[in-house]
């Protein structure tokens, strides 16, 4: 059969090895496959499909350093997933049965008890015979830590595929950001990385939630589904019917052709591995230091880091030598092979390192401060009408006599022109048009402080290149927000600090610690998120797309606001409604709405301006080398197809996902209201953006410039953060 497209030339920079005990996996594997009951009569694989796809050459090159019975091990688990993939496919996809299809996910939990002890049920298929015999055989030598994070990873793989039988049964295709995401939980390298570490080194607990060890798993979990989407897109679009496919999904939101597709999505790939590298060298080292990690514990992070590496090399090879997948002309811009082969020349040498390094220098190639013109508007999709709170107007004058009191005003970033410019309360009145005047007041003062911190780390760390002072900012504000009643344990030395103390105390008076302490983590991961824009800052560094649409959730301020909303919800809507799929996807699309329509508003503020690099436009304009309107035309349809997958979750998923959790009508109200607070915040975001004058151009060509901060009050002296800071952590 004709390939559908020539597959690119792939980035691998590591070569590919193979386990010596290769041969002894293959046999045990196909013993153990036909013990749970997967071959002969499963109706879904014969011993032939199995020694086609040679899972055990999959294993012995994804995980080169193993020993025999670990590789036996991980060879079964590959076996179980690819079987419980076809077996899925082959029983639900195909009818696509979505209640006989849910029926079977609901019970595969039921078989990873964080006990090994604790009794399960008996098996009814081969799917859960294999997953029984396996989760017994593998977390006796894991920790408690992760056996959970390996369960979650597990349930994901699992139950997400509820959402592509979804898509498949409505004809729906996903948008890309989307796509990057559900991917990531059906595609199964999370579970993946899982195994990693099982074959290599258990991550310390301390840094297994940290942003570095989370984009080490995130872009090798990226990069591991875009090159098999590259490869499966024959099986999987053109014989079963997929439309969960890299490809796809570009070659339907760019409206171009397969070829140009498929070479988008080996970019993206790319990428995701240059981002990989640059997380490994420069942002897990000064995890290790700041954590104080001791030698065993950093060799554990290396050796995981490595081990995924090896899965990338290992995992190309063995898509390369599969028949399960299309590989005719598959080729790999390989330095361990192109400089060691037969025939190479100087000129392939310098061909090849010369289009290495133009990839990898391209980030930052960003000339800061260009010209740029006055921010170009689209034609927003808003399908909702903003309502203003008619305590708007009493708002204003309270919010500014508040900033003064904090001393906000007084530190040279803000003064009360720019606060009036600013108009944070009519942001405030069209999120919550049904807020008390202490509600609003208190909703306004939290956007003001959120929006002044965002301000204040670039101007005052950024122009003085202090990132150890922003770090240590960062930690002290995070110890002005005490989870358990406790007296704040820093003396405030600034504005922000003085701010979020007296925000704090008024805002968790009647919370329980639980809920503090996921107040507490959605600003922390807000002002952390400062650190990380400071850090490119400093560098000169455009993000790669992937890690910047992420990161802008946190810059943006999102948990904080969805922290803020869910409490308002009060306890009617259960944790786990609020963990599902649907309900996340929900507020994704909208976070990313709100995100991008900001950075549209704020191109010329932020290029021309303030020399800032953090913004969706110039990303795609660096990624893509097209100009700022062909830039600004990608991220408005990506606006837009985010917001028509949020109407189409609250008309599609969420009745389907107030049935399956069986919800009681008032929890079904307040989802509802819920969904309604989303509404009034993405229609507020951009009423608020259109009508003040921070993004304006004339107000910039005023007032950009126009103040300079004085270091002297608006950064204290690190002596004096160090001396305010009565509290060891």
């Amino acid at each position: 059969m004709k390939q559908p497209f020539e597959l690119p030339h792939f980035y691998m920079p590591h070569p590919a090895r193979l386990n010596p005990h290769v041969d002894q996996a293959r046999a045990h594997s196909t013993r153990w496959a036909r013990d749970m009951g997967m071959l002969e009569g499963s109706g879904i694989w014969e011993q032939a499909d199995l020694e086609a796809h040679d899972y055990g050459l999959l294993c012995a090159y994804t995980h080169p350093d193993c020993d025999g019975p670990a590789l036996s091990l991980i060879t079964d688990w590959y076996v179980w997933v690819f079987f419980f993939d076809d077996h899925f496919l082959d029983m639900f996809k195909r009818t696509p049965d979505r209640a006989a299809g849910k029926a079977h996910l609901d019970r595969l939990p039921l078989f990873m008890p964080p006990d090994p002890a604790t009794p399960v049920p008996e098996p009814l298929n081969p799917v859960e015979a294999g997953l029984k015999d396996l989760w017994a055989r593998t977390v006796p030598a894991m920790s408690e830590d992760w056996r959970r994070r390996f369960a979650v990873a597990t349930e994901h793989l699992l139950n997400e595929s509820m959402w592509e039988l979804s898509n498949i049964h409505e004809g729906r295709i996903a948008n890309p950001v989307e796509y990057i995401e559900m991917r990531r939980k059906v595609g199964g390298a999370p579970w993946s990385a899982g195994l990693v570490e099982y074959a290599t080194a258990e991550v310390p607990t301390a840094v297994a939630g940290s942003r570095p060890l989370r984009v080490l798993m995130e872009t090798f979990s990226d990069a591991v589904h875009l090159r098999n989407d590259l490869f499966s897109y024959q099986r999987e679009v053109e014989d079963e019917g997929e439309n969960s496919n890299g490809v796809l999904v570009l070659e339907t939101f760019f409206g171009c052709t397969t070829q140009e597709a498929a070479d988008t999505v080996n970019d993206i790939l790319t990428s995701r591995l240059h981002q990989f590298e640059h997380t490994a060298f420069t942002e897990v080292p000064a995890l290790a230091l700041e954590k104080g990690l001791r030698l065993d514990e950093v060799a554990a992070v290396a050796a995981y880091a490595k081990g995924l590496q090896d899965w990338q090399s290992g995992g190309h090879e063995w898509h390369m030598r599969s028949s399960r997948y299309m590989n005719e002309g598959a080729a790999s811009v390989a330095p361990w092979q192109r400089l060691t082969g037969p025939g190479t020349s100087a000129s392939d040498v310098v061909a090849l390192l010369a289009s290495a390094a133009a990839e990898r220098l391209r980030a930052y190639a960003h000339v800061p401060f260009q010209k740029v013109g006055p921010s170009l508007l689209p034609d927003f999709h808003m399908p909702y009408q903003v309502e203003l709170s008619p305590h708007l107007e009493a708002c204003r004058p309270r919010l500014t006599a508040w900033m003064h009191r904090m001393g906000m005003l007084e530190e040279g970033v803000w003064d009360e022109d720019k606060l009036a410019a600013y108009d944070l309360p009519l942001c405030s009145a069209g999120l919550d048009p049904d807020a008390t005047e202490q509600a609003l007041d208190l909703s306004a003062h939290w956007l003001a402080w959120g929006t002044y911190g965002d301000d204040y780390y670039p101007l005052v760390f950024g122009g003085r290149r202090d990132l150890a002072a922003a770090r240590l900012t960062t930690a002290r504000l995070s110890a002005c927000m005490p989870v358990d009643g406790e007296q704040v344990p820093v003396v405030p030395v600034n504005g922000m600090e003085r701010g979020l103390i007296d925000l704090w105390a008024r805002t968790t008076a009647g919370m329980t610690p639980g809920q503090r302490r996921t107040l507490r983590d959605a600003v922390d991961k807000m002002t952390e998120s400062w650190v990380w824009e400071l850090s490119n800052q400093l560098q000169n560094r455009v993000p790669d797309p992937v890690d910047y649409l992420e990161m802008r959730r946190a810059t943006f301020g999102s948990d904080l606001t969805l922290s803020l909303c869910r409490m308002g919800a009060g306890p009617a809507i259960p944790p786990e409604v609020y963990r599902s799929g649907p309900v996340r996807a929900l507020e994704n699309a909208a976070i990313d709405y709100a995100c991008l329509t900001n950075d549209v508003f704020s191109y010329q503020k932020e290029i021309e301006y303030e020399g800032e690099m953090h913004n969706a436009i110039l990303v795609v304009q660096h990624f893509f080398g097209c100009d700022y309107p062909a830039a600004l035309g990608i991220v408005h349809d990506l606006m837009t197809q985010r917001m028509q997958q949020f109407e189409h979750i609250i008309t599609h998923e969420l009745p389907v996902l107030q049935d399956d959790f069986a919800l009681s009508a008032e929890a079904r109200a307040a989802l509802g209201n819920y969904v309604g607070d989303l509404r009034n915040w993405l229609s507020g975001i951009l009423h608020w953006h259109r009508e003040v004058d921070r993004y304006k151009s004339g107000y910039l060509a005023r007032r950009a410039h126009g103040f300079v901060p004085d270091r002297s009050s608006a950064a204290p002296p690190v002596h004096l953060l160090l001396s305010g800071l009565t509290y060891t952590e």
